[in-house]
């Protein structure tokens, strides 16, 4: 939903139903992932994507029809011999796709949502998707936002309420969108009602220590990227933002200690990635302590072979184990005979994705089976 969000709110605010369509579930070569979602306004304008325009036809129809009717759908779209041709999702993928008529009175509390988005505060927004056919309380469509500290909106049950908030919870620390099941009255052993959840979280960091050329163009890749870009580097002469426009912040500060900083703020966590550019031991050493120390998602540093072997050497002087020195990317990045400062940002942008989402850094045209992975727990 965040992609389409201000016309979502645009057309919600002006009193106008809207038709959405969101992935909820993918299986194999999806070609989206849960949580992306397809607008079709009021004036039949279409807006975002489901799935990368294999399905978009059949769902703006589906879309249309829920807007008139009010009740939503959930509808699944794969290939077979017989409707290849009818959907277009070719890729081998399977995905869920539900459809809801999004208006004022059906969910009152989107403005509040939509704001909580932009302000970067987290928020997940818990949709009830599917229940068996017999379901006399139509629990298809109830939807509960939940925050960090409150709810607003129900499920259906109280009990059902309170144990999906307490996993929402923890689905939003951890920026998870996706599905759970419970009973009617919220038994977690049960599978009667699926829930979608879909969580808005602050966007996950990049901190880049070294104001050089190569910090600058991966501050331009971890932008494009989504995540909120922070330089940071002990000499202002370099550290300005004029050098790095595309960076969301610009720290003058040593390293070591901005880091520190940001950690016992807790403002750093597992999704944050951690890009050491300085070149220079007095700089590096020390901030590698504080990083490999951390519980964050990637620690990459720059530099040839014989300065990492003399990093490693600093580092476990400094009392590092090898466990935490095994988590150090260095040299920073995948082989890819980068030599531009561009081209080794997507050297190391490409060694982050990989570590997220389980990749090897191979040609797929080498590899056989899946294309796309589950991220690494």
């Amino acid at each position: 939903m965040r992609d389409v969000l201000d016309d979502l709110e645009r057309w919600w605010a002006a009193g106008e139903p809207v038709g959405m369509g969101t992935v909820v579930a993918t299986w194999r070569s999806a070609p989206r992932p849960a949580g992306a979602t397809m607008l079709v306004g009021p004036d039949g304008t279409a807006v975002g994507s489901v799935s990368g325009g294999c399905v978009e036809g059949a769902v703006y129809q589906l879309a249309e029809e829920v807007v008139q009717t009010g009740t939503p759908v959930l509808q699944r779209y794969g290939v077979s011999d017989d409707d290849a041709f009818a959907v277009g999702l070719t890729c081998g993928g399977i995905i869920d796709v539900y459809v809801e008529r999004v208006d004022r009175e059906r969910f009152p509390e989107l403005g509040e949502v939509a704001t909580a988005i932009r302000a970067g505060q987290p928020v997940a927004v818990v949709t009830c998707v599917a229940a068996p056919a017999e379901d006399k309380e139509s629990r298809v469509g109830r939807r509960m936002v939940v925050w960090p500290d409150r709810t607003s909106g129900t499920l259906g049950a109280p009990r059902l309420d309170d144990a999906a908030a307490d996993d929402v919870r923890g689905m939003l620390a951890a920026a998870r969108t996706g599905t759970i099941r419970y009973g009617y009255d919220g038994q977690r052993r049960g599978d009667e009602l699926t829930l979608f959840v879909a969580s808005y979280a602050p966007p996950p960091r990049m901190i880049v220590f070294g104001a050089i050329d190569f910090a600058a163009a991966v501050a331009r890749i971890g932008a494009f990227l989504g995540y909120r870009v922070t330089v940071c580097d002990a000499r202002p002469v370099f550290a300005t933002k004029r050098r790095f426009p595309e960076a969301d912040e610009v720290v003058v500060a040593w390293p070591h200690r901005y880091l520190q900083a940001e950690a016992e703020a807790g403002r750093v966590d597992e999704r944050t990635v951690v890009c050491v550019l300085t070149h220079d031991p007095k700089f590096d050493a020390p901030v590698l302590e504080v990083a490999l120390r951390l519980p964050l998602a990637y620690v990459g540093a720059m530099g040839s072979r014989r300065t990492h072997e003399d990093r490693l050497a600093r580092l476990r002087e400094l009392g590092l184990t090898e466990e935490e020195l095994s988590r150090l990317a260095s040299p920073v990045g995948l082989d890819l005979g980068a030599r531009t400062p561009e081209e080794t940002a997507v050297s190391i942008a490409a060694e982050i994705i990989a570590g997220r989402w389980g990749g090897t850094g191979e040609r797929l045209t080498l590899r056989a089976g899946r294309i796309h992975h589950e991220p690494v727990a």
